[in-house]
């Protein structure tokens, strides 16, 4: 006796179609899953016993034999405990077997046959909608996060008992409901840019790298505000577009870190890993790949405090993330690829004890010490960082100051603005949605031509601090922002002094002093 049940497979960031085959035979009582499977789905055999006997079904005492097709793609999860269960129903009868063919299902048993959540299920609907049929059969919590995607017909199923006797015609599936956009995956409490104090210089910074997506360094003593300024970033991003809110759900959804609800993203990621998070964790990747902190950060913000204190390999990983806003991770049985164009912002202290240059505390470290902290992080790195920006400490009269800052709202009026002109410009290039920081090269000697006085000021200033081409290019992104933001359609003398002014680490060290001159 032979039954096929449809299900899908997650590998990397989609989904693959698995042809659950189950063949229930006479001889000695056995049950094996064969077709790659890991350990989880090898312990589906435990599970799916349990289930139909409690869910008021017989376990046949057959030589039942489980083929997961192709057998060449790893099937990991517990995502075929369901339909295992339900072509095991339709192999002995227990289920008409004309009554599971066109239905998707994915699921997790318990052992009393409640159905589970479980991963990967925006990418399996995603996906679903290239594969004729009638309908996908998910978990109940996993239901809103499946309906997000529209012309694909979604059945939220409770339990296995629930999901045979629809099959038999007893109860009709019920539809999932469509998600609420409920804000999830940002720890971004209500905060606003009218909270912060004085720092007027950083502040104008990270205007200036949300209004092109520009990565960002802030460098300052203990106290001075970093981490405050680098959590309300978001605040003034624009909002993201449909399109962009499946896309950073998708991540979510695989990496399992959606709420048992699970619905669309409707707020920019912030994610600020602690300085011990491993390389895997950080960048993606590990022995079956995951997204890491880069991806999770996907069209939204990566805030790595302290940076000097994270492991010099985890920082490395993060130079092609950022560079080309993807993670390559490479395996032996395949190369999977996911999306981290993030912002990165980054704090660390100007020293080992955090007091170079403060006009209240005297620095206590010699200037080997400071060398050592500052090269702790690579220069390379460095270098994909447009902007490096200098926090300083707040004096008495702004910390006791009534007057609010900006708000949130009117500086997100003024970078959407901005967006606005990249947007227009990169249409009619046929390259939609890339912003100033993503610029190719062939596209900023496109855009980004500099006149005779503004090109004489940068060329003086490459001399002097020693640019390397990526930090000249950089340069050039950032003094387009500004003419952005200004409204203006020519890079002027004015927008490459402030660019140039933001390079703050690139210029040469005193060494008797240890202070950046």
């Amino acid at each position: 006796m032979l039954a096929r049940v449809r299900s899908a497979a997650v590998v990397g960031l989609d989904a693959v179609p698995v042809d659950v085959e189950i063949d229930v035979s006479p001889g000695i009582p056995a049950f094996a899953v064969v077709g790659l499977p890991d350990a989880a789905v090898r312990e589906a055999r435990e599970r799916v016993r349990a289930a139909i006997r409690n869910a008021g079904y017989e376990m046949p005492p057959r030589r039942i034999t489980v083929n997961l097709a192709p057998a060449d793609t790893r099937k990991e999860g517990p995502a075929f405990d369901l339909p295992i269960a339900v072509g095991i129903l339709a192999a002995t009868d227990q289920v008409p077997r004309a009554a599971i063919e066109g239905y998707l299902i994915v699921g997790e048993l318990s052992l009393d046959g409640t159905v589970r959540p479980v991963a990967g299920v925006l990418s399996i609907a995603l996906a679903a909608r290239r594969w004729a049929g009638r309908g996908l059969l998910v978990p109940e919590a996993n239901g809103p996060e499946a309906s997000i995607v529209e012309d694909v017909t979604v059945y939220a199923v409770a339990s296995l008992g629930g999901v045979a006797r629809s099959l038999r015609g007893a109860q009709p599936f019920s539809p999932a409901g469509r998600p609420g956009g409920v804000p999830q995956a940002s720890d971004v409490a209500e905060v606003d840019f009218a909270e912060v104090r004085g720092q007027a210089h950083a502040r104008r910074a990270l205007e200036i790298a949300a209004a092109g997506a520009h990565n960002v360094l802030l460098l300052g003593p203990p106290g001075s505000g970093k981490t405050m300024l680098a959590r309300r970033l978001p605040t003034i991003l624009p909002p993201l577009t449909h399109a962009e809110a499946i896309e950073v759900t998708r991540i979510y959804s695989i990496a399992g870190h959606l709420t048992r609800q699970g619905s669309l993203i409707t707020v920019r990621p912030f994610r600020a890993p602690h300085h011990a998070t491993t390389v895997p964790a950080l960048a993606g990747g590990g022995a079956i790949p995951r997204p890491g902190e880069a991806s999770l950060a996907h069209l939204g913000v990566l805030f790595l405090d302290e940076l000097p204190e994270f492991q010099r390999r985890a920082l490395e990983a993060l130079r092609q993330p950022l560079e080309e806003g993807r993670v390559v991770v490479s395996r032996a049985h395949g190369t999977v690829s996911f999306p981290a164009r993030c912002m990165l912002v980054a704090a660390m202290n100007p020293c080992p004890c955090g007091f170079l240059g403060d006009p209240v505390r005297p620095c206590v470290c010699t200037p080997p010490q400071r060398a050592r902290y500052l090269g702790r992080v690579s220069g390379p790195l460095l270098d994909r960082v447009d902007l490096h920006v200098e926090v300083p400490r707040l004096s008495g009269t702004a910390l006791v100051a009534r007057t609010p800052g900006e708000s949130s709202a009117r500086v997100r009026a003024r970078i959407m603005g901005a967006r606005a002109v990249q947007a227009a410009r990169g249409a009619g290039a046929g390259t939609a949605g890339l912003t100033n920081g993503t610029m190719p090269p062939s596209l900023v000697r496109r855009w980004c031509a500099l006149g005779g006085d503004a090109s004489d000021f940068l060329r003086r200033a490459i001399d002097r601090l020693g640019l390397s081409p990526r930090g000249f290019h950089r340069a050039i992104r950032v003094a387009r922002t500004i003419a952005d933001l200004e409204g203006a359609p020519e890079i002027a003398v004015q927008h490459v002094a402030e660019a140039v002014m933001y390079r703050t680490l690139d210029r040469p060290l005193d060494p008797l002093e240890g202070e950046v001159r």
